[in-house]
C-alpha cells in the first residue's frame, strides 16, 4: 500500500496513517508492504519510525526523488532507512519517476544488510534487470513492469510487483505463474496490450477509470495534479478488460 507510483505522495500524513491503520485492521493473511519514499531524509525516517509501530510486514523503499543523488548519496540514504527498519525491505528502481536510476554499486555495498531483502526493477531494461540478478545473488529481484515479465522471468525474476493486478488480480496472478514456469511467450500479445492500456495516461489514472467502470470503486477521481479528465480511452480499456477475462476463463 501507498506505493510511490500512485497517489501516496499527494496525501497528507494523517491520511496516509489512516490508510495504514485501515489496512492493518483487516487482519489480512498475506504480507503487507508499505511504500517509503521522498526526498527529505528526516521526514522519511519519521515515517519508518511510525510504521515500525504498525502491524506491517515490510517496506518498499524507492530511490530518493528529484535530487538525483549519486552512489555515495544513495548508499547513505538507504543505509539510514535500512538501519531504522526491522523488517524486510524491497529497494525500488524506477528512474522514470525518480529522475535517476538506483545505484547498483550502492546496492552491492549494502547487500549484507540484514533488512535488505529484495529489489523491484522498473527501469524497462532487460539488460539492467540481468545486472541486478547477477550482481546480487542473495537477493530476490522482482519485475516492476507487467509487460516485460516474460523476459525478466528468463533472467531470474522472482515475481511481479504489478500495476495490472489492481484491476485484474486473479488474472495477473495466473499470468505471473505462466511467465515463471516458462510459458510467458503464450501470453505476450494480449498482456503487452493490456499493460499498455494502463499507461495511456499517467498511472494510476487508467486503472482508476477501469475500476470505476467495473463498479469496484465509487469514483474515478484522483488527487491533484492527477485527474481522470486526462483519460480518453475508456471504451478501449473496457474491451481489453473483456479480453483478459476471456483469457482467464480459458486458462484458469
Amino acid at each position: 500500500i501507498l506505493g510511490s507510483t500512485g497517489e501516496s505522495l499527494n496525501l497528507d500524513l494523517s491520511e496516509r496513517k489512516k490508510i495504514v491503520e485501515f489496512s492493518t485492521d483487516l487482519n489480512l493473511s498475506i504480507p503487507l508492504l508499505v511504500g517509503v519514499g521522498g526526498v527529505n531524509l528526516g521526514t522519511t525516517l519519521e515515517w519508518v519510525k511510525y510504521l515500525e509501530g504498525q502491524k506491517v510486514q515490510g517496506y518498499l523503499m524507492v530511490t530518493p526523488l528529484y535530487a538525483k543523488p549519486n552512489d555515495i548519496g544513495q548508499k547513505n540514504w538507504f543505509q539510514a532507512l535500512l538501519d531504522k527498519a526491522s523488517r524486510p525491505c524491497m529497494l525500488y528502481n524506477v528512474p522514470g519517476r525518480t529522475g535517476t536510476p538506483i545505484s547498483l554499486k550502492a546496492l552491492i555495498e549494502l547487500q549484507d544488510h540484514p533488512n535488505f531483502w529484495s529489489v523491484k526493477e522498473a527501469s524497462g531494461s532487460i539488460e539492467r534487470f540481468g545486472e541486478f540478478v547477477d550482481s546480487l545473488p542473495s537477493k530476490k529481484v522482482f519485475s516492476g513492469d507487467d509487460a516485460l515479465l516474460p523476459y525478466f522471468a528468463l533472467r531470474g525474476a522472482t515475481g511481479l510487483v504489478s500495476v495490472a493486478a489492481n484491476v485484474w488480480p486473479a488474472q495477473t496472478h495466473l499470468y505471473t505463474k505462466f511467465c515463471l514456469t516458462g510459458r510467458g511467450s503464450e501470453t505476450l500479445p494480449l498482456w503487452e496490450k493490456a499493460s499498455a492500456s494502463l499507461f495511456t495516461a499517467s498511472n494510476p489514472i487508467p486503472a482508476k477509470a477501469l475500476l470505476h467502470a467495473k463498479e469496484w470503486i465509487e469514483t474515478p477521481f484522483l488527487r491533484p495534479p492527477l485527474t481522470h479528465e486526462d483519460f480518453h480511452e475508456l471504451e478501449s480499456i473496457k474491451e481489453i478488460d473483456s479480453q483478459i477475462d476471456t483469457w482467464y476463463k480459458k486458462n484458469a
